[in-house]
């Protein structure tokens, strides 16, 4: 007999039937919100740039549609790269670093910390950044610097991956024996300062000292940061004790020095072993040398293109026999012969003419750049996205199920969160190449216009200065630099969630808005000192061994905690659109200023400024507190 159907639990099935229209409308919010907090992170950043090279500098942005277009792109790439994330790779670390600490054995422990740092760093957004960082650097001017960039640049990676995962140990170390940060800090910061100054006073090692620092900057970001945490919590939860449960702030301090010692560590050796570029054991390709080619140089107007002077111009000549303008001379009539190798000219007039100012146009008024292959780089960016995420993916799976020996749960969402990494990190890149970068290089290009002359990117012509004398249009690149700075940081969101975590550290002694305020003011003043050290040519060291000596001693009179999250105020202001942006803007500054070799060394003053504004800030609030409580119990 056959049994009738069920009215109720048909109704039940139809209404877990979606169509793709119902399941879009339930998904569109959720994707809307996240997107548009992606947007809100750079919204300030863009904005600011392409303001002030359209009302400081006078400069149309050059091929716009494709880096609005890239904007885009890296927005909708860091929505589903951080969705990737939340879904993939943290449930994996978490997992791990609840369970591996409190059944595995310390030297498991630390080798899956150290692997864990390497894989991480290999999966960070930025480090596709510096892959390409290369291309800008002259071979004769910086022949080490230019082969770590293009020859050893898989060297270069490892390097900072190895300096990583190094960090990432001895950071669990700490955690086992307690061990206070200070005691870390100090030798490392001491021999930092020691290999700075050594290669400071060498010119073939000077010039990577703005990568190696730089470096330290680039490893910060949002995959290394919350795989090693949840590390270092899930250790501190075993080993530590309420009074330590606080630790793991450290760890990302340890993992911004070590990079820069293994990266100078990795010049010094092939600075020994003469087998950079233009050594004798040099193995790569050989880059022609500069030379004077015809078909590059300006082409000289004619002798009936001039601009008139004005007669305060000419009564200026006549009283001083100089003309404050670029001139042409030229030789009209008389006797003109070659004698003993020498030209003589007999009864000719010489006439001066006023050369027309050449204003800068756009060589095309395209919008896209026909360089750019959208399939060619597309294919870059995902090969590059699978050998970042997917080995550690893989190596944090093996582990879950051979070592720690659980049982991975929610495999569908794990799945989900892999593709999304995947396809975000490809987005990312492929946005990095289409529109920050661009955008970046564009404008550090064009801000020594405020105080040089120069040929605009992307663009014929001549422009600047802008201020006279040169003085004031440096003065205006500088507090360009700062308040890129403050503004990019106050929308950094890991900012405000470091807030509220001291904020309850210190319980409410240091308030969220006072430390906000003090990590900003100091990536400000870091960026504004990186402009500074590039217009005026000034060696990094000068500029990075200073305040590193004044954090040493600021270090050792500091509270425990205060150390701790001041160190680590640095790691929230690398973020993934904060590298490239400026590291492209300071490559671009580099390349037009005369003199300077490179643009390296804005990110690592960026990162030293926060650090000391926190802990000089902290130091005085500390010692108020302080006071008020002796005040009161007196």
């Amino acid at each position: 007999m056959q049994r009738a159907p069920d009215p109720i639990l048909n109704q039940r099935h139809q209404a877990l039937r979606l169509g793709l229209g119902d399941t879009l409308a339930i998904l569109w919010p959720y994707a809307r919100d996240n997107f548009l907090d992606q947007v809100r992170a750079i919204w300030f950043i863009v904005v600011y740039l392409v303001l002030f090279q359209i009302l400081v500098l006078g400069l149309p942005i050059v091929f716009a549609a494709m880096i609005g277009a890239g904007i885009v792109i890296v927005a909708s790439g860091l929505m589903f790269f951080m969705e990737g994330l939340r879904l993939g790779l943290m449930p994996l670390g978490e997992t791990i670093g609840a369970v591996l600490p409190r059944n595995s054995p310390l030297p498991l422990i630390l080798g899956f910390a150290f692997l864990l740092g390497l894989g991480a760093t290999f999966a960070e957004p930025a480090i596709a950044v510096l892959k390409t960082a290369g291309g800008d650097v002259e071979p004769f001017a910086a022949p080490l610097l230019y082969s770590l960039l293009n020859d050893f640049a898989g060297e270069l990676v490892l390097a900072v991956g190895v300096g990583v995962g190094v960090a990432v140990l001895v950071g669990i170390l700490r955690f086992f024996y307690g061990w206070s940060l200070k005691r870390l800090i100090v030798p490392l910061v001491l021999v930092l300062c020691g290999l700075t100054l050594y290669a400071h006073f060498d010119p073939v090692l000077a010039p990577i000292l703005g990568l190696a620092w730089d470096c330290g900057a680039v490893t910060t970001g949002p995959v290394t940061v919350p795989l090693v945490l949840a590390l270092g919590i899930g250790v501190c939860r075993i080993v530590g004790d309420g009074e330590t449960a606080h630790a793991g702030f450290g760890i990302v301090t340890l993992a911004s020095l070590a990079p820069i010692i293994a990266v100078l560590l990795l010049g010094l050796w092939h600075f020994t072993q003469d087998d950079y570029y233009g050594q004798v054991n040099y193995a790569g390709a050989v880059v022609p040398g500069p030379a004077a080619d015809a078909a590059t140089l300006p082409v000289a107007p004619s002798a009936g293109d001039y601009e008139p002077f004005s007669p305060e111009e000419f009564n200026r000549f006549l009283a001083t026999g100089h003309v404050d303008a670029e001139i042409r001379m030229r030789f009209e009539g008389g006797n003109r012969a070659l004698e003993d190798g020498r030209i003589v000219l007999e009864n000719s007039a010489i006439v001066i003419e006023k050369l027309p100012e050449e204003r800068p146009n756009l060589v095309s008024p395209v919008t896209w750049d026909p360089r750019q292959s959208l399939a060619s780089e597309l294919h870059g960016a995902l090969l590059a996205a699978l050998r970042a995420i997917v080995p550690l993916c893989l190596f944090l799976y093996l582990t879950l199920k051979l070592v720690v020996r659980e049982r991975l749960r929610q495999r569908d969402e794990l799945a989900i969160g892999v593709v999304f990494a995947v396809a975000g990190m490809t987005l990312f890149v492929l946005g990095i190449t289409l529109g920050l970068s661009p955008l970046g290089l564009q404008l550090g290009s064009n801000v020594p216009a405020t105080f040089a002359t120069l040929t605009p990117w992307g663009m014929e012509g001549r422009e600047g200065p802008l201020f006279e004398p040169p003085f004031y249009g440096k003065l205006v690149a500088v507090a360009f630099g700062f308040f890129l700075g403050y503004g990019a940081t106050l929308a950094e969101p890991a900012l405000n969630a470091l807030g509220n975590t001291v904020e309850t550290i210190t319980v409410g002694a240091f308030r969220k808005r006072l430390l906000m305020q003090s990590v900003a003011i100091g990536v400000g003043l870091g960026i504004a000192a990186g402009v500074l050290k590039i217009a005026y040519a000034l060696p990094l060291a000068w500029l990075l061994v200073p305040p590193y000596l004044l954090l040493l001693v600021l270090t050792l009179v500091s509270s425990e905690e205060f150390v701790n999250f001041g160190w680590d105020s640095a790691g929230v202001t690398t973020g993934p659109i904060t590298v490239p942006l400026v590291l492209a803007m300071g490559l671009g500054i580099g390349a037009n200023v005369p003199g300077v070799e490179d643009g390296f060394g804005v990110l690592a003053l960026a990162s030293v400024g926060p650090i000391l504004t926190v802990l000089v800030v902290g130091f005085i609030v500390s010692r108020t507190s302080a006071g008020g409580v002796r005040r009161g119990g007196a």
